[in-house]
């Protein structure tokens, strides 16, 4: 067990004590402003979601998800996106003092977070990943997040010894002072994920001045 993962009794705990989504909808836009990388050597910036990537937030367009059902608790462990390369582990992050979402340490780019005030994946509800987009160092691990495609697969190894692989239905990117909560976050009745990072514009005084949100639905387990 790493320095930063809890025995099981205290996930127990800390499953129990979930934030309502109207915070979590709030704490998510000021704790995902994380900081691109100033040197200049990424002009162009981090891929961005094209127009036809936008989520369908009704039965996914063109996608057949099989009919899965939730799975119980477990602790995430692993995250894969094989169509942008990612396989990164998996910690837990939580509220900060101030009442925001942390992000996952920023001096390993490859590392990602699941947020403990929501399900964890495979679970019926909308489980949460984060990560950064980049570091002082150059791209972390969801720097192509906007690039995904719908049907691309996000694979999460558990605790439990499953894999709950979910389908994307949308990519998309909002602006952090007009960021749709609800439609992010609320539960659809299934097992759901978003997979958060930052993205849209970039200054140097105010960071980036979006979220790049990927959705996706449990749509296998191993």
């Amino acid at each position: 067990m790493s320095a930063f993962e809890p025995d099981e009794a205290e996930w127990e705990v800390r499953r129990r004590r979930r934030a309502p989504w109207g915070v979590i909808a709030l704490v998510l836009l000021t704790g995902l402003a994380l900081i691109r990388n100033g040197s200049g050597e990424f002009d162009v910036g981090p891929p961005q979601p094209a127009g036809a990537a936008a989520a369908d937030t009704r039965a996914p367009a063109g996608i057949t998800v099989p009919a899965v059902g939730p799975l119980p608790y477990a602790v995430p462990d692993r995250v894969r996106i094989p169509a942008i390369q990612v396989d990164a582990p998996v910690m837990p992050v939580g509220l900060d003092v101030e009442g925001w979402v942390d992000a996952p340490p920023p001096e390993d780019p490859n590392l990602a977070g699941w947020f403990t005030g929501a399900v964890s994946p495979g679970e019926k509800g909308t489980a949460v990943v984060v990560g950064h987009v980049d570091n002082a160092q150059g791209p972390a691990v969801f720097y192509g997040l906007g690039a995904l495609q719908k049907g691309s697969r996000v694979e999460i190894a558990r605790r439990d010894g499953r894999t709950a692989v979910f389908e994307i239905y949308g990519v998309e990117v909002f602006a952090k002072n007009d960021f749709p909560g609800d439609r992010v976050y609320a539960s659809k009745g299934t097992a759901e994920l978003r997979v958060i990072t930052c993205g849209g514009g970039f200054s140097q005084q105010d960071g980036y001045d979006g979220n790049v949100v990927a959705f996706a639905r449990l749509a296998e387990v191993r």
